[in-house]
């Protein structure tokens, strides 16, 4: 088990989750651009909030990495099974309370349920599962994280 694959693991297996989705995105199955919202926490130019979203959404992959290397650690033992059970987790936890609750709280353009009528945001909040951006929303996003999952875990497992 080493840190370095880890995040080495952090870095493809964000390559290989944001890839899915922005497959997903052209393919129509869902609408959601993880990416793009990040950018658009830090800006309000929606051609540099992609290019920002994206640097973004690598750091925070590189940091999630750090946390499964951490839990990897804890308990002794790593690997593309446990990661992809951990990616799992990590995928319910995004689409029911950080992306749907707490995104909406510290996001500056993302509308809520507490959002005035006469406030006119730039982003749609991603509701339950993230459902408002489209019915295949959850799956996709489910799949994708389990992949990061199993990529940092193998990855890990491998430069032990």
């Amino acid at each position: 088990m080493s840190v370095w694959g880890a995040l080495a693991g952090g870095f493809v297996g964000t390559l290989v989750l944001t890839t899915t989705l922005r497959a997903a995105n052209e393919a129509g199955l869902t609408r959601v651009d993880l990416p793009f919202l990040l950018g658009t926490a830090v800006t309000l130019d929606r051609a540099r909030a992609k290019a920002l979203g994206y640097v973004l959404h690598l750091a925070a992959g590189e940091g999630f990495a750090l946390v499964y290397y951490a839990i990897f650690a804890a308990i002794g033992t790593d690997g593309w099974l446990l990661g992809a059970l951990m990616g799992l987790l990590h995928g319910i936890v995004s689409t029911t309370a950080l992306v749907n609750v707490l995104l909406p709280v510290v996001h500056p353009h993302m509308g809520s349920t507490l959002s005035s009528a006469d406030r006119s945001p730039l982003l749609e909040p991603p509701g339950f599962l993230m459902r408002n951006y489209g019915h295949g929303t959850p799956a996709v996003t489910l799949l994708a994280h389990v992949a990061y999952g199993a990529i940092v875990g193998g990855f890990a497992g491998m430069a032990g």
